[in-house]
């Protein structure tokens, strides 16, 4: 198991960041273990749950940002329900893989490349585009052959449209997105 340094200098403004951006004290967490019991993906974590709320408290901002965990999480909030000290641990994961996507810090590069897919298909039609989403995600990844299995049940069925379907209130999303980039996102 990987040791926390605690000698190496600890990064307060890390830690201040992260507090100020998730809402929550991150000093509470007294490392009981429940967020890494609860969660579905521990296994496929490089940091356990529990061993990421420490390394915040130690402010160890390079490790944190690189690690694999923060791009798997799927914001489940297993981890947020079974905290007994009520931190919300699933909005801490978000606000570390959004330091680690403004940092240019992205170890998983196939979640990475999916969120951007969908967050364009969002920008340009006001909701995801499924197909567009999944042509967009197996053309920037080289992963053509990805689910085709699916879309053999599915296409049949007409759960995916050819075309996209554009929403009323897109002006509405188009703010949002101008907002974010407005506050310093990508």
């Amino acid at each position: 198991m990987d040791t926390i340094q605690m000698s190496h200098s600890v990064d307060a403004e890390f830690i201040r960041q992260v507090e100020q951006e998730s809402g929550q004290n991150v000093s509470l967490c007294y490392q009981c273990g429940n967020c890494t019991a609860g969660c579905p993906y521990t296994e496929f974590y490089d940091i356990p749950v529990s061993q990421i709320m420490r390394g915040l408290q130690a402010g160890q901002r390079d490790k944190l940002m690189s690690c694999r965990s923060i791009w798997l999480c799927a914001t489940c909030e297993s981890c947020t329900t079974r905290c007994p000290n009520n931190i919300d641990v699933a909005r801490i994961m978000d606000i570390l893989r959004h330091m680690a996507r403004k940092a240019g810090k992205t170890p998983e590069k196939e979640v990475k490349t999916f969120c951007d897919a969908f967050l364009d298909s969002v920008r340009h039609h006001g909701r995801v585009f499924e197909m567009g989403l999944m042509t967009k995600y197996m053309t920037r990844t080289g992963r053509f052959l990805t689910d085709m299995d699916l879309s053999v049940k599915v296409l049949p069925k007409r759960k995916l449209a050819m075309t996209p379907h554009n929403i009323v209130g897109k002006k509405s999303i188009a703010k949002i997105f101008e907002r974010y980039n407005r506050e310093g996102g990508e």
